[in-house]
């Protein structure tokens, strides 16, 4: 198909993929125990719906969804509940969460009340199927983690052309997707025509960089009898796993600041979602496991491991044959967007793409020096902003010129951070800005819901005095009259008993 160019910028890191792309995808035994945070999702946290010392199936939720935005957790196998306490999460912030901890029983008996399997999804309206996928806890798997559910009811907003499924994984050291789609491709080709037919959308294009022949191969065979499915061959710049110049690629089409590429007629998921989707309609099997790529020049034998959800990363680790020498850096994800985290003892969650353990010749960490303006990180930036004249203004902690220049319409990619020679952690400015403006937008809404609730309030007070002013005005007069009445009796009484003879 025609691909169409993109605005300039993004870079071409050593992507280091070898470590892993060749190996076979391997499945992770049941570990000692399980750690299932309630928040693994954006949105409300799920409520644990299960209590210490409860016995629990594989597939049993053990935590609903608290709100629309929100997703369900389940047990990734039978066991023991043996605490619900707070627990570190893999967060930078480290910060604990409410976590549910499960023991096996190593059984792994599957619960007896799942859903039942739909065997003709395309039979189903499009609720039908979202519900399935929200029931099922499916949350973007590409690390964003936004409940599926929500983006698949987009068809019911918009008019949509497109289902594009990112299949790039532009993030160096990973290849979980890689795998995934040179292994289960005809898994992912079914679960791509489920979700177009819940949103309504006529085509799904399944975007791969070049630099991933063997999946490009294997998606085009497992679509080769399938007239409404595309693959395309997209060129190997990092960030082309951004949804937006993803599309952008496929479509010719800019998203608009502040606007949803589904605007666009567009809708983007990972080939990982896809498949989930596939199981939970397919086989009424929630998200229970994700395929998790473990590298790095610290892991002895750096593979794609499909784990539980819930997984220590320890054990996850261990299973790679442990660590060769202390590393320098863990992240949770790609070491360009990753997160980083401080210990082992966190567990996988569902948006856990990468475990990397890094030495100190991965992450090039040197001393800030001076910006020489040397424009670098402009002709880096895949979104066409001035990160050296945003970064000024946040050092000077003005937050409202950097908004102006565009700081919330940065992707946090990283691209200026890493081409940078003065070595200034742009991305955590701007990181930085968009969590202080984002913050100062939700006290200006608070504010702006306390002005109306207090004005209403006022409103409300006023209406029930006026109305208790009409209501004594009204009782003054019915008394009025009522005394009038009285005296005009009496007065007749009176000259009545004037006229009687004596």
């Amino acid at each position: 198909m025609k691909l169409f160019s993109i605005r300039g910028g993004g870079i071409h890191p050593d992507y280091r993929k070898g470590q892993t792309s060749e190996k076979s995808i391997v499945r992770m035994p049941l570990p000692a125990a399980l750690y299932i945070p309630l928040q693994q999702h954006i949105g409300a946290p799920a409520e644990a719906v299960v209590a210490v010392s409860d016995l629990v199936k594989k597939g049993q939720m053990i935590a609903r969804a608290q709100g629309i935005l929100s997703s369900p957790q389940h047990a990734p196998t039978s066991g023991k509940v043996i605490a619900i306490a707070e627990m570190i999460s893999p967060h930078p912030s480290d910060l604990p969460q409410t976590t549910i901890v499960i023991e096996p029983d190593g059984q792994d008996q599957w619960a007896d009340n799942l859903p039942a399997p739909i065997a003709d999804p395309f039979a189903q309206d499009a609720q039908a199927i979202n519900d399935r996928v929200a029931a099922a806890g499916i949350v973007g798997m590409g690390g964003a983690a936004f409940p599926s559910a929500i983006k698949l009811n987009l068809g019911t907003q918009k008019k949509l052309d497109i289902l594009l499924l990112n299949g790039a994984e532009c993030e160096p050291y990973l290849t979980c997707d890689d795998r995934l789609m040179r292994e289960h491709a005809d898994e992912i080709i079914d679960g791509a025509r489920i979700m177009a037919h819940a949103l309504g959308a006529p085509r799904v294009v399944i975007a791969i960089e070049q630099n991933k022949p063997q999946a490009i191969a294997a998606m085009q065979h497992a679509a080769a009898q399938t007239a409404n499915v595309v693959i395309a061959s997209v060129p190997v710049q990092y960030p082309m796993g951004s949804e937006r110049h993803l599309a952008q690629v496929i479509t010719g089409r800019e998203t608009p600041a502040r606007k949803l590429t589904a605007d666009l007629g567009v809708v983007v998921h990972n080939v990982a979602t896809a498949r989930a989707v596939r199981e939970a309609v397919r086989f009424g099997r929630p998200l229970l496991s994700r395929v998790v790529t473990v590298s790095g020049g610290a892991v002895r034998d750096p593979r794609n491991v499909e784990a539980l959800i819930g997984t220590r990363v320890e054990d996850l680790v261990e299973f790679c044959g442990g660590l060769a020498s202390k590393p320098e850096r863990l992240v949770n994800g790609g070491p360009m967007m990753g997160q980083p985290f401080m210990h082992l003892n966190v567990p996988v969650i569902k948006g856990t793409s990468g475990i990397l353990a890094l030495v100190p010749n991965e992450i090039n960490d040197q001393p800030e020096s001076p910006c020489i303006r040397c424009g670098a990180c402009v002709t880096a930036c895949p979104c066409g902003l001035s990160p050296l004249e945003m970064a000024a203004f946040i050092r000077k902690d003005n937050l409202e010129t950097s908004a102006k220049l565009g700081v919330m319409d940065c992707i946090s990619c990283g691209s200026c951070s890493w081409v940078c020679p003065s070595h200034i952690p742009l991305v955590q400015y701007f990181n930085y800005a968009k969590g202080a403006l984002n913050a100062q937008e939700r006290e200006r809404r608070k504010n702006e819901r306390v002005k109306v609730l207090a004005d209403a309030h006022i409103i409300r007070l006023e209406k029930v005095a006026e109305a208790k002013r009409v209501a004594l005005a009204a009782r003054r007069a019915q008394e009025e009259k009522a005394a009038a009445e009285r005296a005009a009796a009496k007065a007749a009484e009176e000259e009545k008993k004037e006229e009687l003879p004596s």
